[in-house]
């Protein structure tokens, strides 16, 4: 039997059961990938914390410059995805080509159009209110890694070959060998080791930028020596335009964008209003905030199982077994997004805990704050894990526009408001934020669940009419 035919086999099954397992041989792999690229970032900061307070604060502050520019390109990466399910279902070479190539071509042109923003991000940081010794190092560090969104994106884009193939192991695969690259690296050039000199942060930024070249090479390199990727020949020709699939990318990929943007500022706003109540309540954020972001890896990487699995049947016009893979999907992120729910509620003190010194004379306040912030982002999880999904489905079938319209409305004008409101005006103080925000990512779960039923209703009805 041929591997072809086994992925076939995998996404279009009729039976539940071959759609829970065929979700499962999906995400796993991307959840298992998403945790290790959190990790890399981790190790990054455990190594630079070794060298002192200022230089980790600059490498935690460089770390989400970069990150909130990233993740408006990955957007368009995110795009890339569900044409290339939807080409794949339709056994479409060609399309699965054009779609990566010009996926790449707009990453590109990302990373040169936000070059100006590395090479000036000191001024931008100190005009942000940041301390200019520590702006000063943060930039430094910036204007090397800043060659490593290049690749970071093209990584990116070159998932969605491998996802909608079958193949998501080979994303996890490479993830974990630049985690272990990373640490490695880090550890001889950041720290000085082997007779090396020390470089720190500006060895930590040489480390980051050829990390992501490593991945993107091996990911290049895979996808042109496997004899079922191969046959896309995503590289020859590579400067000819598809300006149909170029349009796509941009279509679909600006309102992504938008929404992951405005999901990420929402969750900066959260740590600038748990500042200004106090230090106790805003290290008690940061811990709760810290165990719902692990947490949220698990519906992240089923999500984009959700936008692969919902495509590939979406191409095909396999309507029935879009369903079942829509409903599969949730319903294994829901259910483990109880579970975890459950073991925060009966676990908060000791999973607080983990992220503290408890013989220093302030863990106990930090503690006491956090437990209920931490059972608060046990439920969090539920609706913030139900609203990823539901965001991923929508992908599946290429809307983009109105979901970004119905996030942008539960995050700002429901969440932000409300948890302001519950904050200072009725006191609730730190647990009126997460109240505020626990609403307004439940309002974006039931209108993006609303706009998948209705919009797949429209489209069953219209498939039916024209057979």
């Amino acid at each position: 039997m041929s591997a072809v035919r086994t992925v076939e086999e995998t996404i279009i099954a009729d039976s539940w059961g071959s759609h829970l397992k065929a979700t499962l041989a999906l995400g796993v792999p991307l959840i298992g990938a998403q945790l290790a690229q959190l990790a890399i970032h981790t190790t990054d900061v455990i190594i630079i914390g070794q060298l002192g307070a200022e230089l980790l604060a600059s490498m935690v502050l460089a770390a989400q410059f970069f990150f909130v520019v990233f993740i408006f390109g990955s957007g368009f990466a995110m795009a890339v995805m569900p044409m290339v399910a939807n080409a794949y279902g339709q056994d479409d070479v060609v399309s699965v080509r054009r779609s990566i190539r010009m996926g790449m071509w707009v990453s590109i042109a990302y990373g040169l159009l936000v070059m100006p923003l590395f090479m000036y991000a000191e001024p931008l940081l100190i005009a942000l209110g940041q301390v200019p010794s520590v702006a000063k190092v943060a930039a430094h560090y910036l204007h090397i890694a800043q060659f490593g969104m290049f690749p970071a994106l093209l990584f990116a884009v070159l998932r969605g070959v491998v996802s909608a193939s079958g193949r998501a192991g080979v994303v996890l695969y490479i993830t974990i060998a630049m985690l272990v690259l990373n640490a490695v690296l880090a550890f001889i050039l950041v720290l000085g080791h082997f007779g090396l000199p020390a470089l720190g942060m500006t060895g930590a930024a040489i480390v980051a930028a050829s990390v992501q070249w490593a991945g993107f090479l091996a990911m290049a390199a895979y996808l042109q020596l496997h004899p079922e990727t191969r046959k896309y020949e995503l590289f020859v020709r590579f400067w000819r335009p598809d300006w149909r699939a170029l349009k796509e990318v941009m279509r679909l990929g600006m309102p992504i964008s938008v929404t992951v943007l405005a999901e990420a500022g929402l969750f900066s706003a959260a740590s600038l209003l748990m500042g200004s109540i106090g230090t106790v309540e805003l290290a008690a954020h940061g811990i709760a905030l810290q165990l719902a972001s692990i947490a949220f890896m698990i519906p992240l990487g089923l999500s984009q199982a959700a936008t692969v699995r919902v495509g590939v049947a979406h191409g095909r016009g396999d309507y029935s077994n879009l369903v079942r893979a829509a409903v599969s999907v949730t319903a294994l992120a829901m259910l483990i997004s109880l579970s975890g729910g459950i073991l925060f509620l009966f676990q908060a003190d000791d999973l607080g805990g983990l992220f503290l010194d408890r013989s220093r004379a302030d863990a106990a306040a930090v503690l006491d704050y956090a437990a209920p912030l931490i059972v608060i982002a046990g439920i969090f999880q539920l609706v913030d894990g139900l609203q990823a999904i539901a965001a991923g489905l929508l992908r599946g079938l290429k809307d983009a526009r109105i979901p970004m319209i119905l996030a942008l409305i539960s995050y700002w004008p429901i969440g932000f408001a409300l948890a302001w409101i519950m904050a200072f005006p009725l006191g609730f103080g730190g647990v009126g934020v997460w109240y505020g925000f626990l609403i307004g990512l439940s309002s974006a779960a039931i209108m993006l669940l609303l706009r998948f039923t209705l919009l797949l209703r429209h489209e069953m009805r219209m498939a039916v009419a024209v057979a």
